[in-house]
């Protein structure tokens, strides 16, 4: 099990940037993969970006060239780098680990986009 802790969220002109933070309470080099999503209000939650322990990264289309995925084993710590971000950005971003057939989600940091 672990608990997963996201930061860095807050409000941002357009074409600024931002820095999601997401510690976990433990160790996650054994968490194969670890991934970054988002809800925007009235849509399903979607996925953004993804990267494993030998950090292997996924990155969706709509955020290609412009967020960058990366995560620090010794410090328990993933992070999503955001930039030139876009008004169609602003959701709620969350975390994500998987271990086994288990998943676990941080309660998720706000971004909004002004434009």
């Amino acid at each position: 099990q672990v608990q997963l802790v996201e930061s860095g969220g807050g409000l941002v002109q357009s074409g600024g940037s931002l820095r999601l933070s997401c510690a976990a309470s433990r160790s996650i080099f054994s968490i194969y993969e670890m991934g970054w999503y988002r809800q925007a209000p009235g849509k399903q939650r979607e996925l953004v970006a993804t990267i494993t322990t030998g950090g292997t990264t996924r990155i969706v289309d709509s955020v290609k060239g412009r967020f960058t995925i990366s995560r620090d084993n010794a410090k328990n710590t993933v992070h999503l780098q955001m930039n030139t971000l876009k008004p169609e950005d602003t959701a709620v971003y969350y975390c994500k680990g998987a271990i086994g057939v288990n998943s676990y989600w941080g309660q998720g940091t706000q971004v909004t986009v002004s434009s």
